[in-house]
């Protein structure tokens, strides 16, 4: 939906609301104009159910409205008398039309000073998780969300098994576009296994201030631009099904390349605008290796505990050979003075070895994983050249990031060797927002910006910033997976990460102590 039919849509609402709640407005002492006029309406209505004015705040919020509607409709039920359980199902199942049969058909009273204490003990209960689903909402939607790192392309950074905070303040909290979903869930509901959201209607995008831009080498979390994919995990049906923006797969890489740099991969190094990308001090990235040993044998287990090698090492005990997916430059310093390795090598497939599966995915082979580019990064209000030569890298930006997805109707065709845009010649574009190029640190084993291209700033999610929790999947038992040293530690940031645990316990400690002690004070009172 546009912001053109929202507006419209929004307008509706409220003639809605007037047609069905005026005679109550009236009933309570106000004037029936009063149920029209927009946010206005709302103000008065919270004073004619003795509810604070703040609550018209959350009727705005997308998917916390979803919430705050129906404890409304059963509000205003309540403050002229319908409190029975068969009054507050009635609201709730016409989705508050029933407050038209008591406005019209029914001669009931305005309750001016009713309790608000609810009148049991499961009312209570209630209550408390409702407005503590609401809270949880809004700071998982607008200020920081949990996450888990799922695969190894961040590996050493960040490890499988990291459960982070991702920032959604660091670069502007994008509001939700998918207006009716299940709350605090991503594209499941968790253990049903069924989608938690409904494709229509969409909000139009819009994103909150940031404090800062997204800068090379950032780690970022963002939608999987290409996630419309043709069988996600809920349905594993094999079939097409559209996701929007906000319910595509989250993904966490480095953005190494930002809106209007020249990028290009040579040996595995990246050169941005014709230099060595430099990373931070915590970056490490790894590579593949193959090599032999003097006959003795390795095992996968004492290559995970001297040298971090995870999935995918294999050893051929016939010709002692060994493969390494994935090895860092400590690492390899090390397994080279490692008296039993005969000869260690890193994989470098050659320039002139092309890839199908490397992007634009138009068929033709150009590059490999590392021999990539040149290639530009999009930036926005830029205007670049439509050829036959070009169009494979940008197309997909004109019709989907910038068309579809925007709410616009983009469709690139050909007449012979002319471009046509929606049937008009082009021999130039000029992008709407800004792009950008993400990897991961595991070059041979990371499906990243080389397979899949750009990602556009509306997919962007936000910046992992703590690391709450860390569990090692290759132990045996719970507590010796525990990554005891990686508890509370952030993302970025200078030398080794250091843990906070001690102080975050000592903290706790601090605060259920004066808890303890303020509630043995208050019961001698």
């Amino acid at each position: 939906m546009t912001f053109t039919e929202w507006f419209i849509f929004f307008l509706v609402v409220q003639v809605i609301h007037f047609a069905g709640t005026w005679k109550l407005y009236k009933k309570a002492g106000r004037q029936a104009w009063e149920a029209l006029v927009p946010v206005y309406n709302a103000v008065i209505l919270m004073k004619i159910i003795n509810r604070p004015w703040w609550w018209v705040i959350l009727l705005f919020i997308p998917i916390v409205n979803l919430i705050m509607f129906p404890v409304i409709w059963v509000e205003t039920l309540r403050s002229f008398g319908k409190k029975s359980t068969t009054d507050t199902w009635l609201a709730i199942l016409t989705l508050g039309f029933y407050i038209y049969y008591i406005n019209y058909a029914q001669d009931v009273s305005h309750i001016k000073e009713r309790s608000l204490k609810p009148a049991t003990t499961v009312g209570e209960w209630v209550n408390s998780i409702l407005f503590a689903v609401i809270a949880a909402t809004i700071v998982h939607t607008y200020f920081m969300q949990p996450f888990t790192i799922p695969t190894s392309s961040l590996e050493k950074t960040l490890l499988v098994g990291d459960f982070l905070f991702v920032s959604k303040m660091h670069y502007g909290a994008r509001l939700p576009q998918t207006a009716i979903a299940f709350p605090m869930v991503h594209d499941t509901i968790p253990l049903l296994g069924i989608k938690s959201y409904t494709t229509k209607p969409q909000i139009p995008y819009m994103r909150l201030p940031g404090f800062e831009d997204i800068e090379k080498n950032d780690i970022v979390v963002f939608n999987w631009p290409v996630d419309t994919v043709n069988a996600f995990h809920q349905y594993g049906d094999g079939k097409y099904h559209y996701k929007p923006i906000d319910k595509k797969s989250n993904y966490v890489k480095r953005a190494v390349a930002t809106p209007g740099d020249s990028l290009k991969i040579v040996e595995g190094q990246i050169y941005i605008n014709g230099k060595k990308l430099a990373f931070p001090e915590r970056a490490n990235p790894q590579f593949s290796y193959k090599g032999k040993t003097n006959g003795q044998p390795l095992s996968a287990e004492y290559m995970y505990k001297m040298y971090d090698v995870t999935d995918g090492f294999s050893y051929d005990p016939n010709t002692n050979e060994f493969y390494i997916p994935a090895l860092s430059k400590g690492a390899v310093t090390r397994l080279k003075n490692n008296p039993y390795i005969e000869s260690l090598e890193r994989i470098i497939y050659p320039k002139d070895y092309k890839m199908t599966n490397m992007f634009p995915n138009d068929g033709n082979k150009r590059y490999n994983v590392d021999f990539f580019g040149p290639i530009y990064i999009p930036k926005k209000g830029k205007t670049v050249k439509i050829d036959a030569k070009s169009l494979p890298f940008y197309k997909r930006i004109i019709e989907v990031y910038e068309g579809k997805e925007m709410g616009v109707t983009n469709k690139i065709t050909k007449n012979g060797t002319q471009i046509l845009l929606n049937g008009q010649p082009i021999n130039s574009y000029t992008f709407k927002q800004d792009y950008y190029w993400m990897m991961g640190d595991n070059r041979h084993n990371s499906e990243d910006s080389r397979v899949w291209g750009y990602v556009p700033f509306n997919h962007v999610v936000g910046k992992p910033v703590f690391i709450w929790f860390s569990k090692d999947k290759f132990a045996a038992k719970f507590l010796d997976s525990i990554r005891w040293d990686r508890i509370f530690t952030t993302v970025s940031g200078k030398g080794t990460p250091v843990s906070y645990l001690p102080y975050a316990l000592i903290i706790l400690v601090i605060v259920v102590g004066w808890n303890f002690f303020k509630k043995r004070q208050n019961k001698k009172s």
